[in-house]
């Protein structure tokens, strides 16, 4: 087998792969998104650890490191996902800026209370 055919699908693969992580808003689309590059480069090892053909498959070695570290990212972005999700209800990752549990804080950069614009005066309440 001639070492262009794989190292060909592996170079569109990542290049779909890079694609979907700049182009995608999805949190879930950018983590198939690394999780496709990840199988290019595995495919790039399995594919030169043949061509080389070394007594210990160095490259088939790494290629199941690669597995386990991706199914660690796997499961760690996914947890993340679910905990995004279950407080903000969206997953778009453009409009994920800061990642606060709630707005009751006070804000920060005007110093008042959520719900208030900024440079209002207190509202105090008449005692009964």
């Amino acid at each position: 087998m001639h070492l262009a055919y794989p190292t060909v699908v592996a170079a569109l693969l990542f290049s779909v792969g890079v694609y979907g992580v700049l182009a995608r808003r999805n949190a879930i689309l950018v983590l198939m998104s690394v999780e496709l590059m990840l199988n290019a480069v595995n495919l790039n090892l399995v594919t030169f650890d043949m061509r080389f053909r070394d007594r210990l498959h160095g490259g088939q070695v790494l290629t199941l490191f690669t597995i386990v570290i991706a199914a660690a990212e796997v499961g760690l972005g996914l947890a993340i996902v679910l905990l995004v999700y279950r407080n903000r209800r969206m997953v778009d990752v453009d409009r994920l800026r800061e990642l606060a549990e709630s707005d009751d804080a006070p804000d920060e950069e005007t110093g008042s209370e959520p719900g208030t614009e900024p440079g209002a005066e207190p509202v105090e309440e008449a005692a009964p």
